[in-house]
């Protein structure tokens, strides 16, 4: 293994290592490594090594060389002569001229024996002079004779004073059932898989700034059983970095390849090294591993589906058919209870799946397909065998179109319930064969859709697009629309889910299909760059399809038209109101439709509208932000920053449709902005184009421009991004503009902006009516009129809706203008430190503060519990334990252990550990914080319990 540094994760095994080395004289004992390749032996020990002479000692390498003399106590002398030959004492000639006469005195068994007695005598002799160690490495390669000369050695005629640690891969046993090292070692220290949270920081190590968790997870995932194994992990970031499957975000890594792409570098693609220990030797091709790895990956293999081809068949198949057996004895391939083979490693059968092969893959799956299709028929055999459908597709050209559409469609239709991710690509590959005039393609893709929309698989309706379109464009104009209505609604709701509008395929259909307009109308209110004019417009007329009439989990014509009047005014939401059925189920949320408006969140905006009929998000751009906003609002930033680097990443991954959330990229701005760090929300901000014109993004605008110190530009820039959103019908969400423009007027002493401002929002709420302008209204008023019960109302509201940013500003409001200024202090201190915000606020406590002339809390409020969890790690700090020794003993990670301190030292005043231990040792801590009853005696000072 390659080094980056010190070994990770292996602490405990390093000091054994080391304290083994050091064991000189009397107390000197042999400690053998084992562990699989790659997983970090000689890394652990040259680290040890070099701790070990740090410390003073001697540490000498033994290599028995290859063919000076042949394998036994003979090459085992060898060795020892190249060990001896290293020190320059008045004894070394002696000792080398000794090692030579024994070599040419003794023959046969009796004469070894004497060689390694002679031997033992050498060594102990050098020790006595100098100490030093030995050390052994890659003893899985030394000759069966040698190694069993070593153990001899150590075992019978041990050398006393020289402690000896060997490394190397798991030994099988020999003939006389042990290993004949592992029976001489005094102790065995087997390498264990590194931790999930260790192979985190190696990444980071290796990649040299901080990476997303989904990157991490999904390297973890494509190792399997080799997950711990520092090698592999290198060797698959070494491939990504290879191919550019990096992508740098914010500061971040973050992954841009499909995580079953993930593979290994060509060379970890050497079977020997997935091989169990002992395993004979096999002739096994890299080529024919290859096209195993290819098959298992195309479709779900099954041993009965090889072994109906042996009678028979052709010699490609028995070859693979062949290859089968050694790979599932070596591990390498597993199998099922029902016969499913697959590689143990998926990232190395995806790096075996590059490789060149001569083997006829497609026609392999051809065979499986036509082996059950000659017997049973094409639509029984895709009834009872589902799975044949993935076989049909990897066999592409091999299957003529008329059995493979019968396969597919069999098959697709008994796997909706069990399978649908596999009936999904059935309808797929059975569109791609269909023609669009083919009279089946209509119920094909009606079904398909249904199958999509039920389970929230917005990539699959995405799909549709393309076999609907040349189905519209092949069909007479007076053909019957319904099937058609259905799907094009289907797939435009996925756009929308996705953050992605194919305005081109939207042009040629959306005068044709009235609920592919209706939906396109939604891109303005949630944030996605608007319809260019003259796209296709006009009147739409209405649709004929029958499941859009409200009862099914494709919104309706009027639910479309609430959904887009959630943006707008009170007299456009009562208007949408009003062309509701009479008999529609349910009413819907709209205080929570127009908090999701506010904040550009399409799928909280579907779930408010359709409520038990939304079939969710699933995976999408839409989910992943709906998220990010429910962490914006709960104040759990870092995790909403998470998000928007996944939204950015998906946006930018090559070989999907999927385009960038542009609110996204705001409110990962505006988090950054609040925190202090301009340079990396300018990075989000200028992401967006200038064409967005929602409030969301003009919120961001007005912060980062104002804290950038563009005063004037600031100011001026958000009032004409309020015109611009409200001429486009945007009312949600200007209402954050505003009061943030009342806010920056008071920090920067610009009295007379403030009423002309709070004019605005209170003209904005008499249009608007929502909690979020009633909010703003009253947090405004409070501000410019010194009104605290009008801040006051506001923060009570803002509490039950849910906002931590807003409720700071909240109590900011309060610390100004109320009587109980060290109260809300306090909460504004706790809040930030919650929320981790950096300068900006900072200047703005400090501004408050300075007007009324007390100082800012270091701390959150005195009182809080103080949990048996915090005596424990209070306890463990004032012995002196580190947090890895912390982490161990508590079943915690070390990040853990890092946030417990660091809240412990916010709630207690504590700037480091020392203090900490002082305040615990000395009992001061049982003054500061309720500390619960029965917890341990601090030494020297009182049992801390209640007051």
């Amino acid at each position: 293994m390659r080094e980056w540094g010190p070994v990770i994760g292996r602490d405990g095994e390093i000091r054994e290592v080391t304290e083994t080395l050091l064991s000189t004289g009397a107390s000197a004992r042999t400690l053998l490594i084992l562990g699989g390749p790659g997983t970090g032996k000689t890394a652990l020990v040259e680290q040890a090594r070099r701790a070990a002479t740090e410390e003073g000692a001697h540490v000498l390498r033994l290599r028995c060389p290859d063919g000076a003399s042949p394998p036994g106590a003979g090459a085992l002398a060898d060795g020892v002569h190249s060990v001896l030959a290293k020190f320059h004492d008045r004894r070394s000639p002696v000792r080398v001229g000794a090692v030579r006469r024994i070599r040419l005195q003794t023959t046969g068994q009796d004469g070894e024996l004497a060689l390694l007695s002679v031997l033992s005598e050498i060594l102990t002799d050098a020790a006595a002079h100098i100490p030093f160690a030995v050390v052994v490495d890659d003893v899985e390669q030394m000759p069966q004779p040698t190694a069993s000369a070593l153990g001899l050695l150590l075992r019978v005629f041990r050398p006393a004073g020289v402690p000896m640690v060997l490394a190397g891969r798991p030994i099988p046993p020999g003939d006389d059932g042990a290993s004949p090292l592992t029976a001489a070692a005094d102790r065995l220290l087997e390498l264990p898989p590194l931790r999930p949270s260790d192979i985190e920081t190696l990444v980071v190590r290796r990649l040299g700034r901080p990476v997303e968790p989904a990157l991490v997870t999904a390297v973890l995932r494509a190792l399997g059983p080799l997950a711990g194994t520092p090698e592999a992990v290198l060797s698959v970031l070494d491939a990504m970095e290879e191919h550019g499957d990096f992508l740098e975000l914010d500061g971040h890594i973050c992954l841009t390849e499909p995580e079953r792409a993930l593979r290994f570098t060509d060379g970890m693609t050497d079977l020997s090294r997935f091989r169990r220990p002992g395993s004979p030797p096999y002739g096994v091709s890299l080529e024919a591993t290859a096209a195993v790895a290819r098959v298992v990956a195309h479709a779900e293999v099954r041993l009965d589906d090889l072994l109906r081809l042996k009678p028979g068949g052709p010699r490609r198949a028995g070859l693979v058919d062949r290859s089968l057996t050694p790979l599932v004895e070596d591990g390498i391939l597993t199998v099922d209870g029902d016969g499913r083979m697959a590689f143990a490693v998926p990232a190395l059968a995806a790096a075996l799946r590059t490789l060149p092969t001569p083997f006829d893959v497609s026609s392999l799956h051809a065979l499986i397909t036509r082996s059950l299709t000659d017997r049973l028929g094409a639509e029984t055999a895709g009834s009872c065998y589902p799975r044949l459908a993935d076989h049909v597709t990897a066999a592409g050209a091999e299957l003529d179109d008329a059995l493979a559409v019968d396969v597919l469609l069999a098959a697709a239709r008994a796997d909706a319930r069990s399978d649908w991710p596999r009936s999904v690509r059935a309808y797929a590959s059975a569109l791609r064969r269909l023609t669009p005039c083919d009279p089946r393609t209509p119920d094909v893709l009606r079904e398909s859709a249904e199958l999509s929309l039920r389970h929230a698989d917005h990539a699959g309706a995405l799909a549709l697009g393309e076999p609907l379109l040349a189905h519209l464009a092949a069909s007479p104009a007076e053909q019957d629309r319904g099937r058609p209505d259905f799907v094009a609604g289907v797939w435009a709701l996925a756009a929308l889910h996705e953050h992605w509008l194919p305005y081109t395929q939207i042009g040629d259909i959306r005068d044709r299909v009235g609920a592919v307009a209706q939906l396109a109308e939604l891109a303005c209110p949630f944030g996605l760059v608007p319809v260019p004019a003259g796209a296709g417009g006009g009147t739409h007329r209405p649709s004929t399809d029958g499941h859009r009439t409200g009862s099914g989990p494709l919104p309706s014509a009027p639910e479309l038209r609430l959904l887009a009047a959630a943006a707008g005014s009170r007299a456009d939401l009562s208007a949408a109101l009003d062309t509701r059925p009479s008999g529609a189920n349910g009413a819907p949320d709209l205080d929570g439709l127009r908090t999701a408006a506010v904040h550009a969140d399409l799928a909280g905006a579907l779930t408010a509208v359709l409520g038990d009929r939304c079939t969710g998000a699933g995976h999408s751009t839409a989910a992943w932000y709906h998220a990010m906003v429910r962490d914006y609002l709960e104040g759990d930033w870092d995790q909403a920053l998470v998000s928007a680097r996944r939204i950015e990443a998906r946006s930018r991954t090559r070989g999907t449709t999927a385009g960038a959330a542009q609110p996204a990229r705001a409110l990962a701005a505006e988090i950054l902005c609040v925190r202090g760090e301009l340079g990396r929300a300018w990075a989000w901000l200028d992401l967006v184009p200038d064409t967005v014109p929602h409030p969301l993004v003009a919120w961001a605008r007005l912060g980062l421009r104002y804290w950038s110190g563009q005063v004037e530009e600031a100011f001026e820039g958000a009032l004409t991004d309020v015109g611009r959103a409200h001429g486009k019908g945007l009312y949600a969400g200007t209402e954050k503009v505003l009061l943030r423009y009342v806010s920056f007027a008071l920090v920067a002493d610009m009295p007379q902006a403030m009423p002309e401002a709070l004019a605005e929002l209170e003209a904005l709420h008499e249009v608007v009516g929502s909690p979020t302008t009633h909010e703003a209204m009253l947090l405004g008023r409070g501000l410019v009129h010194g009104d605290a019960d009008s801040a006051l109302a506001a923060l009570r509201s803002v509490r039950r809706r849910g906002d931590a940013y807003l409720g700071l500003l909240c109590c900011l409001a309060l610390m100004e203008i109320g009587d109980e200024s060290e109260q809300w202090l306090a909460e504004a201190s706790r809040i930030a430190q919650l929320l981790g915000i950096g300068r900006a606020t900072r200047h703005t406590l400090g501004h408050m503060t300075r007007r009324r002339t007390f100082g800012l809390p270091r701390t959150r409020p005195a009182k809080e519990e103080f949990g048996e969890e915090d005596v424990r790690l209070t306890t463990m700090v004032s012995d002196g334990a580190t947090n890895r020794q912390i982490a161990a003993r508590l079943a915690w990670s070390e990040k853990t252990v890092e946030r417990r301190l660091t809240r412990l030292f916010q709630r207690t005043g504590c700037r480091s550990r020392v203090e900490l231990a002082a305040a615990w040792l000395d009992g001061s801590l049982a003054r500061r914080l309720l500390v619960p009853d029965g917890a341990p005696r601090t030494g020297g000072g009182p049992v801390p319990g209640r007051p």
